[in-house]
């Protein structure tokens, strides 16, 4: 059955405009009466204020984002059949996007492949599953099935966890669900590159697949280039750089778990830690210290602002990196910037890095900007999706 009870919600009048133009969410404020009784999470059908028909989704009166669409076809039956459907287009988009010598990348990317609150992550014969929404978590065994059927992973390791989940009335689960558990990390290929993923307890899912195509893109731009990687985590920007023909790269990071993965990864991939070292220290403290100048800088810190009151404070950190990463790169230097913050929009990240250039006394030429890979597709109306932002910038 698609509905419970006949379970449907209706809009205020003029309030499904935003759904209309293809926005997935529709939040509290737009619903006038929920019909039926529904449980939090149960799929509904939307009506406007004149009684249209215009969408199924997940229903949660818990959550300020109430009303999550799952197909305008409100004649379709969402069932087993249906999620089997949906993984199975995720799937055959991955075999035509992915690049050889990689087999790890994300399979399911929320509502970009239409599965709201979920995401899969694989990493070679692993597989990790997070689910942030009651009405994924009601159908979740269907989707985990369909998961096996197609992909037939060795295990599957659930990260069911933080805000989102929480606000959805969930409880947390970190466990594995299928399979046996390899009591270590992971070693997947990107690219021909070699790297150990910790999908038990590494940052994300284990590794941060977003980033993959701008990797390639900066290791393009490192030959004999001498290199400054902030933020490292587990070097993957650094191995790029250093394939890439890097006369040195510089990693840095506060946490001494990530200096040493990114020290082990360069040494996996054939690379000595001597010509390229690796930092433990505060990234902020040393940019500041800094008396060298490096040709290509990469900043990629993790996410600043968590929540909206956060953001007069992370754009100010923002700023402080940028504008130490600008003063540190020659004439013709690359800077390439990012920000994972949900809460920093795209165009408030480009005034904070371009009020970074004017305090140090620097023009900036755009080369390109830089967002996640195409294994993280987005729905068009749907610009929240769009949690990385990058810039790729050169100093003139």
């Amino acid at each position: 059955m698609t509905k419970i009870n006949d379970a449907e919600i209706t809009f205020k009048s003029g309030r499904e405009a935003s759904l209309l133009r293809g926005h997935p969410w529709v939040f509290s404020g737009a619903v006038a009466s929920v019909g039926g009784n529904p449980s939090d999470g149960e799929i509904v059908l939307a009506r406007d204020a004149k009684g249209r028909a215009l969408a199924l989704g997940f229903f949660n009166r818990k959550t300020d984002i109430s009303f999550r669409v799952l197909t305008r076809d409100c004649d379709k039956a969402v069932d087993a059949d249906f999620w089997r459907a949906r993984v199975n287009t995720a799937v055959q988009l991955r075999r035509t996007l992915l690049p050889s010598q990689t087999n790890a990348y994300r399979l399911i990317n929320a509502e970009g492949d239409g599965f709201p609150g979920l995401i899969v992550d694989v990493y070679h014969n692993t597989m990790v599953v997070s689910i942030t929404t009651a009405g994924m978590e009601k159908i979740r065994q269907s989707v985990i099935d369909a998961l096996i059927e197609q992909i037939g992973p060795a295990r599957i390791y659930e990260q069911s966890a933080g805000r989102s989940r929480s606000l959805e009335g969930l409880e947390e689960r970190r466990r594995f669900i299928y399979g046996d558990d390899p009591k270590g990390a992971v070693r997947v290929m990107e690219n021909g590159h070699a790297f150990d993923v910790d999908v038990v307890g590494g940052q994300k899912t284990g590794f941060f697949l977003d980033q993959r195509v701008n990797r390639e893109t900066l290791g393009a731009l490192s030959r004999g280039a001498e290199v400054l990687n902030c933020f490292c985590y587990t070097g993957a920007f650094s191995v790029y750089a250093a394939a890439g023909g890097a006369k040195k790269v510089v990693s840095l990071d506060i946490s001494r778990s990530a200096c040493a993965a990114a020290s082990g990864h360069l040494r996996l991939n054939g690379f000595s830690s001597t010509a390229h070292p690796v930092i433990e220290t505060d990234v902020f403290q040393y940019l500041r210290d800094m008396q060298e100048s490096y040709d290509v800088i990469v900043l990629d810190p993790p996410a600043f602002a968590k929540s909206k009151r956060d953001v007069p404070k992370a754009s100010r950190g923002y700023k402080d990196i940028n504008m130490q990463a600008v003063k540190h790169l020659p004439r013709g230097g690359i800077l390439a910037t990012f920000s994972c913050s949900n809460f920093i929009e795209e165009d408030l990240f480009c005034k904070i890095v371009q009020g970074a250039a004017r305090d140090a006394r620097a023009d900036l030429q755009l080369l390109a900007t830089l967002t996640a890979g195409p294994d993280h597709p987005l729905a068009l109306g749907h610009p929240e999706g769009r949690y990385l932002k990058g810039l790729l910038l050169r100093k003139v």
